[in-house]
């Protein structure tokens, strides 16, 4: 396993709004085609993780709606409700509300024969991944007649991204004494390994958005977005438009992946580097993290989550860990080398403690922005890795194994459950 730190993590949004501006055919532009991560779709998992969860029929009527928009501005008010209520539908489903087949009670078939009702469980975060894909893609291949400019193709598929992430559907009640936290998660990735794969932590933020907790300090209210697993969306800046606007008014973040088997991480140190690993596109991408104002870019962040206490608690079947590693390029050398206590003085990233992937981008963009709004001493902020969601034993092979298995989803729920456990310590500290 290369690195397996290299390969985890996630996050990542399209959040682009761009302007309204009036179109003709002749202006349109040719619609470009499908991207590798919704060619994916074609797959017999994916359509079967849409059947069993009732959310197969999602696209079909996304595409009828936009069909009938007849120009951009009745689109983009189309993306806006579908994407808002694809988001509302899997918070709902994964919080037990609302039918757990939604509203097929009819067999779908097996290969094989026999059939089987849309049952997959409550936890499961992949529907909502796999709907949204077929929704992007419908945005990216669509011509209509009034035609598009690639503005504005680009503009709905940002509103979209961010409308069935729950990217404005962040809410805190006011005047309720209330702690707010926010936490963030990430879509499936390494698909071509195994596309049956599920994420831990886009499956917390489903769980846990809009829910109260209690902590030793009182109810805190989480509020959740999710992220891609994309290079170009951490380049175009998602993670900073995403979060500013919340970070003055929390008492605590933390952006969560999946990481390691057996066990929790909190990370203590983040780097600036990213280490080429393919996204979700199969784009590899190597060098420093882009920011705005990188003359003031510095190689690591850090973490001001109480690791100590997280660490110390009992919140689950899974150990936690402070994480401390890091891997950097000591200042005036030229070769790279594993630290176990931390960045030294001057040196250049390599890798944070949660490797070089997106969810080591995540968490130092996340606490780059902290500390660039001044608030490094008085939020407490930081990444958790979860463990790598395992499937049941007899179902491990990714080209005959099942979409899931009791074991899976004991697994899901039990992390589930420990990240909750982890934030209402957090808070509590």
């Amino acid at each position: 396993m290369t690195s397996l730190r290299v390969r985890i993590g996630m996050l990542g949004l399209v959040l682009l709004a761009g302007p309204v501006v009036p179109t003709t055919a002749a202006a349109a532009e040719a619609a470009p085609s499908a991207t590798v991560e919704e060619q994916r779709l074609d797959r017999a998992v994916p359509r079967e993780i849409l059947e069993r969860s009732g959310f197969d029929a999602v696209t079909r009527h996304f595409t009828r709606a936009l069909g009938a928009a007849r120009s951009y501005t009745e689109a983009r008010k189309v993306v806006v409700r579908e994407g808002s209520g694809l988001w509302r539908r899997a918070v709902d489903r994964a919080q037990g509300r609302g039918p757990a087949e939604s509203d097929r009670r009819e067999a779908l078939p097996r290969k094989g024969g026999g059939g089987r009702r849309a049952d997959l469980s409550r936890d499961d975060d992949r529907p909502l991944y796999w709907a949204r894909l077929g929704m992007t893609r419908e945005v990216r291949t669509w011509e209509p007649s009034f035609g598009l400019t690639a503005a504005q193709r680009t503009a709905l598929l940002g509103a979209l991204e961010r409308t069935s992430r729950g990217q404005d559907a962040v809410r805190y009640p006011a005047g309720q004494r209330l702690k707010r936290v926010l936490l963030t998660g990430f879509d499936p990735f390494t698909l071509d390994r195994d596309i049956r794969i599920s994420n831990p932590s886009g499956a917390t933020a489903l769980a846990l958005d809009g829910t109260v907790i209690e902590t030793a300090k009182g109810p805190a209210r989480v509020e959740t977005v999710v992220f891609p697993v994309r290079w170009q969306d951490f380049t175009d800046q998602t993670v900073e438009r995403a979060l500013r606007p919340y970070l003055r008014k929390v008492d605590l973040f933390t952006t969560v992946s999946q990481g390691r088997v057996g066990r929790f991480d909190v990370e203590r140190t983040n780097g600036a580097w990213r280490g080429g690993f393919p996204d979700n596109d199969d784009i590899g991408v190597t060098g420093t993290v882009p920011v705005a104002d990188p003359a003031s870019q510095p190689q690591w962040t850090t973490t001001t989550l109480p690791y100590k206490a997280i660490v110390d608690a009992n919140t689950g079947r899974f150990p936690v860990y402070d994480n401390t590693s890091v891997t950097e390029i000591p200042a005036g050398g030229t070769e790279a080398v594993v630290r176990s206590d931390g960045p030294t003085e001057g040196s250049t990233a390599r890798a944070g403690g949660g490797g070089n992937y997106l969810s080591n981008e995540i968490a130092y963009r996340a606490t780059l922005l902290r500390d660039r709004l001044g608030l490094h001493d008085v939020l407490p902020g930081g990444h958790v890795h979860t463990p790598v969601l395992e499937f049941g034993a007899g179902n491990t092979d990714p080209a005959t194994g099942a979409v899931t298995d009791p074991g899976f989803v004991q697994n899901r729920v039990d992390i589930i459950a420990q990240v909750r456990a982890i934030v209402a310590v957090a808070v509590g500290a």
